[in-house]
C-alpha cells in the first residue's frame, strides 16, 4: 500500500513538473510567430498549442488545458489586447486539446489520437468565428477601425463583405490549418518525448 501511494505521488509530481515545462515552452513558442500570404499580416501563425497537445495526449486532457491557461496567464504580463487576445487564445486552445486528449484517453491508439486531433482542430476552427466576432475584434476595433481591418482582408479577396465573412472565409480555415500543423508535429515528436513525459527509460 505504501509503495502504491508513493508511486502515485511520484507520478503526480512528475505530471506537475512536465506540465510546468510544457507551459514554459508554449509561452516561448507564442513569440515564434509568422505571417502567411493567405491572411492579413496581423493574424499570425504559431505552434504554441503543440506543448498543450502533447500534455493532453501524454498526461490527460485537463493537463493540456492547464498548459493553455498558464501560457496565456504569462502572456498577460505583456498583453497588447487588454487580455482579449489571451482569453480567445485560451478558449480556442482548450477547445482543441481537450477533445483530442479525451478521445485518446477513452481508447489509446494512434487512430483515436488522429481522430481526436482532427475533431479538436475542427471544433477550434468553428468556435474561432463567434469568439473572434464577439470578443477579439471588438477589442481590436478600439485600436484600429473595423473598416480598416476589413479592408486588409479585402486587399486579399476584394469581394469579401463584412467582418463575419472575413472570419468564415479566412480565419476559420486558417485556425483549422494551425490545429492540423500542431497535430502533425505532435505525431512526429510524441514517441521520442514519451519517456520524458511518462518518466520511463
Amino acid at each position: 500500500m505504501t509503495n502504491s501511494v508513493s508511486a502515485r505521488r511520484r507520478a503526480g509530481a512528475r505530471a506537475v513538473t512536465v506540465t510546468a515545462m510544457f507551459s514554459a515552452v508554449a509561452f516561448v513558442l507564442m513569440f515564434l510567430e509568422f505571417s502567411l500570404p493567405i491572411i492579413p499580416s496581423f493574424v499570425k501563425m504559431d505552434v504554441s498549442e503543440l506543448p498543450a497537445l502533447l500534455a493532453s495526449f501524454g498526461l490527460g486532457p485537463v493537463y493540456g488545458v492547464v498548459v493553455c491557461l498558464v501560457k496565456n496567464l504569462l502572456h498577460l504580463l505583456i498583453t497588447t489586447t487588454g487580455g482579449a487576445g489571451e482569453l480567445c487564445n485560451f478558449l480556442l486552445g482548450a477547445c482543441f486539446v481537450f477533445p483530442a486528449g479525451l478521445l485518446y484517453q477513452l481508447h489509446k491508439s494512434r487512430k483515436t489520437a488522429i481522430l481526436g486531433a482532427l475533431v479538436g482542430a475542427i471544433i477550434m476552427a468553428l468556435l474561432s468565428i463567434p469568439l473572434n466576432y464577439y470578443i477579439t475584434y471588438p477589442i481590436y476595433s478600439n485600436f484600429m477601425p473595423i473598416d480598416t481591418i476589413i479592408g486588409m482582408y479585402q486587399a486579399i479577396r476584394p469581394s469579401t463583405n463584412g467582418l463575419l465573412e472575413c472570419l468564415v472565409v479566412f480565419n476559420a480555415p486558417f485556425t483549422l490549418l494551425k490545429g492540423l500543423l500542431d497535430a502533425v508535429i505532435c505525431f512526429l515528436i510524441y514517441k521520442p518525448l514519451s519517456p520524458l513525459i511518462h518518466g520511463k527509460r
